[in-house]
């Protein structure tokens, strides 16, 4: 039996017997360095979070700097010139009047899902309480998240926690921005349209992962579908809430993946990238409208009481100000459509082409995955991911999709280092 102290997150524990936790003793860019010295390529930002690599000097600078002065205060009755600041700037970015601080990407899903509830029971709707997902949907590990998801991996254990959700069936995947079906899914979004239709009278919330879903399998699915939702949500009163916790701040090269089909909801929740991964961050958005709900006199107990210890944490927010003024100023979208994609959507077709062995290849952006085709084992693509360590690569297929998230910065060398490493994992696999 391997035995630790750590039992480390999202794994079986068993399976460290045989492939012991990597040991990381530094890391810059888009490498880490074990301690024995080897570098390994973040295929995978580091569960997606690493949107400016590891160490960058000017995150590093910036965190330094706020240390000299406020690291944290409640902000409960406080606020300080940097909370300040990143608030104006993300709802410069987001087109969003209203920011809720909080810790984790479950947690700002979390705080949308219940404030969108409490708006109606605030506005004498107590009976609009249903959520509707689709289908394939993760928005992550709290109770009330889970309820909304649609992986039974995570889920299945704790149903007698959890409560019912309706999940929007046969989404219009697509292999990319090129495919007829980002265009126009009519066909598909009128199916969806008659299913919604069946519980719109109950119906709070709709909630997505805009344009991609990430445990789902990295499942690219149509702008003109969501752009149908969201008007769809307008006319029926129906709140739509943006769960951009993987897909925001750059990563599928717009700052919102949302911005793809042009489209506002009344909630958008953001963390990963927002502070590059550095510090623990995220944030709720809405818009004055909701704010407006909750405004009164104290006795009215219309006040939102969600509350975190380090919601608006200053030295996270310092991080959080800089990385968005680096995107800014080293110009990362730019970068990320006109070489980061190209590039790797070139590489993923070259191994599919190579090694036969990969199909169903979508991208967006800084996120490429591919099938693996007719699997050898139960588990091929973790098989895959052991062979990519030894190369050189720390890949974490999820199941048998292989998919690489780097850096959004991620040098063209080092892309095409990837892609061999990857392509001799699987031929070794």
């Amino acid at each position: 039996m391997y035995s630790t102290p750590i039992w480390h997150p999202c794994s079986q524990m068993k399976d460290y017997e045989s492939f012991t936790p990597l040991s990381i003793q530094s890391a810059s860019k888009s490498y880490l360095t074990l301690q024995t010295g080897e570098k390994l390529i973040d295929a995978i930002s580091s569960w997606w979070c690493k949107s400016l690599g590891h160490n960058h000097p000017k995150i590093k600078q910036a965190i330094i700097t706020q240390l000299d002065s406020l690291e944290h205060t409640i902000l409960a009755n406080t606020t300080n010139q940097i909370i300040e600041a990143l608030t104006e700037s993300l709802c410069d970015i987001t087109k969003m009047d209203k920011v809720l601080f909080a810790s984790d990407g479950s947690c700002a899903v979390e705080i949308a899902m219940k404030m969108s509830i409490q708006a109606r029971v605030i506005r004498g709707q107590s009976d609009k309480c249903k959520f509707i997902a689709l289908q394939n949907a993760y928005h992550g590990e709290t109770a009330a998240t889970l309820s909304v998801s649609d992986l039974g991996l995570y889920k299945n254990a704790y149903q007698s926690l959890l409560f019912d959700c309706e999940y929007i069936p046969d989404i219009p995947y697509v292999t990319g921005e090129g495919d007829p079906l980002w265009h126009d899914a009519e066909k598909e979004w009128l199916q969806a349209q008659s299913f919604l239709n069946q519980h719109r009278q109950m119906l709070n919330a709709i909630i997505i992962e805009p344009i991609v879903q990430g445990a789902g399998g990295m499942l690219v699915y149509s702008q003109d579908f969501i752009k149908r939702l969201g008007l769809w949500c307008k006319e029926n009163d129906v709140y739509l809430i943006a769960d951009e916790i993987m897909t925001g701040i750059g990563r599928t090269g717009k700052m919102l993946a949302l911005e793809h089909a042009d489209i506002q909801a009344d909630f958008i929740c953001l963390s990963k990238g927002l502070t590059s991964g550095v510090l623990p961050l995220s944030v709720t958005l809405t818009h004055e409208s909701i704010y407006e709900i909750f405004y009164d006199d104290y006795e009215t107990y219309k006040a939102f009481m969600h509350s975190h210890t380090h919601s608006g944490n200053t030295l996270a927010s310092a991080c959080a100000l800089s990385v968005l003024e680096i995107f800014q100023k080293e110009n990362t979208l730019e970068y990320v459509q006109q070489t980061l994609h190209p590039t790797m959507l070139q590489n993923m077709h070259d191994i599919s082409h190579n090694t036969k062995l990969l199909h169903n290849i979508r991208s967006i952006g800084g996120i490429i995955a591919a099938d693996i085709k007719s699997p050898k084992f139960t588990r091929s693509g973790y098989r895959v991911f052991q062979q990519a360590v030894k190369l050189g690569a720390l890949l974490r297929p999820l199941g048998n999709t292989i998919y690489w998230m780097p850096p959004l910065n991620t040098e063209v060398h080092t892309l095409n280092e990837l892609a061999k490493i990857t392509e001799k994992a699987l031929l070794a696999y």
